[in-house]
């Protein structure tokens, strides 16, 4: 049986179906045991591809670009961020209670601009290919998750005036 979700009134139609959490999970599951190590390298890389993104931490805007890699107070923000992702993949679709709050934290607290997830999304994507054997189909549909995450997390925002 295909089970097919249009999840929210925001995201632009992707459709996610359970298929695509069933390529992600498994993989997640790998990736997250190691939520402060894999957390802090892909905040690391972030920073490192994109520097003006390190900007947005007001904690970490006076870390020199050597000293990212093992710096704890960006491992341990790194594992919340994976903790997080990982609330809303288990949630598989149903994670409206969830973003929502993210989404207003983020947008009013933090300021950060929504389309810096598509940067990080795309770290994470790579990392779990290169840590926990995500294939190029569980990349796609990683790809099509956090799409609609992201896309939800833009219509949050946009009721919150940002």
């Amino acid at each position: 049986m295909l089970l097919v979700f249009n999840l929210s009134k925001y995201h632009h139609r992707t459709q996610l179906i359970m298929s695509d959490f069933d390529a992600v999970l498994p993989s997640w599951a790998t990736f997250e045991k190691d939520a402060t190590g894999n957390g802090g390298e892909v905040l690391t890389r972030l920073f490192k591809a994109h520097p003006g993104t390190q900007k947005l931490f007001p904690k970490f805007v006076g870390i020199a670009e050597a000293d990212l890699a093992g710096n704890t107070a960006i491992a341990n923000h790194g594992a919340t961020v994976l903790k997080k992702l990982g609330e809303l993949l288990r949630a598989k679709g149903d994670h409206s209670a969830t973003l929502k709050p993210l989404a207003a934290s983020h947008a009013k607290t933090h300021k950060i601009p929504v389309e810096n997830f598509n940067l990080i999304s795309e770290i994470i994507i790579k990392m779990m290919a290169e840590k926990a054997g995500l294939d190029a189909a569980g990349q796609a549909a990683m790809r099509k998750i956090m799409g609609t995450l992201i896309g939800d997390m833009a219509g949050f925002y946009k009721e919150l005036g940002h």
